[in-house]
């Protein structure tokens, strides 16, 4: 089974700046833009299902995708971003002067309060990767429109296993960034295929830098 983890667009939260979490953010004009051209791409991919965070920044991207790819998209919890609590809604520099226990520390399982923990995203990875094999067969394709801390949380528990939050996250995850994860069924192993693909966006890069007048 291949797992096609895709990031949403940009949204209004990245572009101000903010660590969004669970927060409801919609997509920026340019995420509107990422989320055609990661749309296009997906109709090479001959998936055969698309499933979706209820979060609007990840639905309005599978909707992209789906109106290229004609597979409906099915919006599942599971996929939601990880939840940063008080951390939410704040910049970098605002949670370093209210948080300074977190500087230079990653934000995800930081062990904050309200903040869901690395014990929660363990079993919320667990979750979605056994409902997934049960659900499809292993020749099938299914894309996951997603999060970007939730897609390197959700690669790392694949590969490491429980033990996953003891690591550094390696993973960069870029808006509409494409990584394929497969399973195999038959050694009963995870093969990382590649990460953070993003070549479908040179078309969107070209039309700003000529917008722009940077030619």
């Amino acid at each position: 089974m291949k797992l096609y983890m895709i990031r949403h667009g940009e949204s209004e939260g990245n572009r101000l700046g903010k660590i969004q979490g669970s927060m409801d953010f919609p997509l920026s004009d340019l995420g509107e833009k990422q989320a055609q051209a990661v749309a296009r791409f997906c109709t090479t991919l001959a998936a055969d299902y698309l499933y979706t965070s209820d979060l609007t920044r990840a639905a309005n991207t599978a909707q992209a995708i789906s109106e290229e790819t004609q597979l409906p998209p099915r919006k599942w919890e599971l996929l939601r971003e990880v939840h940063l609590g008080p951390l939410q809604g704040l910049t970098r520099s605002e949670i370093a002067d209210r948080f300074p226990e977190t500087t230079g520390k990653p934000l995800i399982a930081s062990g904050i309060d309200g903040t869901e923990s690395a014990q929660a995203l363990t079993e919320r990875c667990n979750s979605l990767l056994s409902q997934l094999k049960k659900a499809h067969r292993d020749d099938e394709s299914v894309i996951l429109v997603s999060h970007g801390g939730f897609i390197s949380c959700l690669l790392m528990y694949a590969i490491v296993g429980e033990q996953w939050a003891a690591f550094e996250r390696p993973f960069v995850i870029g808006n509409t960034s494409v990584t394929l994860l497969e399973w195999k069924e038959e050694d009963e192993r995870y093969l990382l295929h590649y990460t953070n693909r993003t070549a479908h966006l040179e078309t969107v890069r070209a039309d700003l830098t000529a917008k722009h007048g940077l030619l």
